[in-house]
């Protein structure tokens, strides 16, 4: 049988497949990986480095009256920097004379320097050095203030503020402030989307940093849900709460304060997980109370119904 010219003399229907052949070539390969993992593509984006703990930097106090303030109320701190040629007075001479007492180390630093050790903070021409914070455990710390009160080792039921992602290092060193002037045990915050407590914290806190315990949760609603397995009820603060501060039922028992987010308020999740919503009486000539403000009131609130002040 003759074949026209240019046609193909290969049998129609299906071929021989490969048998298999090149499948080591393909093996192992996954996936294609997304545009950000790949390190040519112009959309490629690096992994972010975790810190380490040794690369933490130390922080600084700023300004005589802070630093003065900061040694009375013996903050941790490694080193006191004072300007060469500054103007002395009796708060960088009482500095001075602390720090040595305490043997923190006094070293003479150039403008250029403080300005650095500061971040160009306003100085006035002295600085103290604060090592990292060093947290506690904010479900430990708590449940052991429960099991200590419920032992009758305190006389009175443990008092705890738990910050709903407070951003504001002025807020939390003032919470810090009237959680140490209202006698509570302690403050928790989460470890994310949240201030922790650095320079401003100290200053702002005046010293209280280091009297009233701060705790880290990973994730606060989880903490909350622990804090109530362990028999302390809890409370958030907003001005749509269906209980009043005045006169508060649950003062005087094991008791959680919850302060929400400048402007946001107490989120979604923690409205839902809390015993129970507070709301502070103001004029309705205005919305809200600052964070640290409200804290502060129902901190007092709390200590009257204990009798802890007059």
């Amino acid at each position: 049988m003759s074949t026209r010219h240019g046609g193909s003399s290969r049998k129609k229907g299906p071929s021989k497949g490969s048998g298999g052949q090149g499948r080591r070539k393909l093996s192992g390969k996954g996936p294609t990986p997304k545009a950000s993992e790949r390190t040519w593509h112009k959309n490629y984006r690096p992994p972010a480095q975790k810190q380490r703990k040794s690369d933490r930097t130390a922080d600084a106090v700023a300004g005589r009256n802070p630093v003065v303030e900061a040694l009375e109320a013996e903050v941790p701190a490694t080193t006191l920097y004072v300007a060469a040629g500054v103007e002395m007075d009796d708060r960088i001479r009482n500095s001075v004379r602390m720090a040595a007492d305490r043997g923190i180390p006094v070293i003479e630093a150039s403008e250029v320097q403080l300005a650095r050790l500061t971040d160009n903070a306003r100085h006035q021409g002295i600085a103290l050095q604060v090592p990292p914070y060093e947290y506690e455990n904010g479900i430990d710390l708590v449940t052991e203030l429960m099991a200590d009160w419920e032992k009758g080792y305190r006389k009175y039921p443990p008092l705890v503020v738990a910050l709903d992602s407070i951003t504001d290092p002025h807020n939390l060193g003032a919470i810090l402030r009237s959680a140490a002037a209202f006698s509570a045990d302690a403050v928790v915050i989460p470890t994310r989307r949240a201030v922790g407590v650095n320079a401003t914290v100290w200053k702002t806190s005046a010293g209280a940093a280091a009297r009233v315990p701060v705790g880290q949760v990973t994730n606060l609603n989880n903490a909350l849900t622990e804090y109530k397995k362990a028999g302390i009820f809890t409370i958030g603060l907003d001005g749509d709460g269906d209980q009043s501060l005045p006169g508060l039922p649950l003062a005087t028992e094991p008791l959680c304060v919850v302060v929400g987010a400048e402007g946001a308020g107490l989120s979604r999740l923690i409205s839902e997980t809390v015993d129970q919503i507070v709301s502070i009486p103001i004029s309705s000539q205005l919305e809200s109370l600052n964070a640290s403000l409200a804290a502060g009131i129902t901190l007092y609130e709390i200590a009257r119904l204990r009798h802890k002040i007059d």
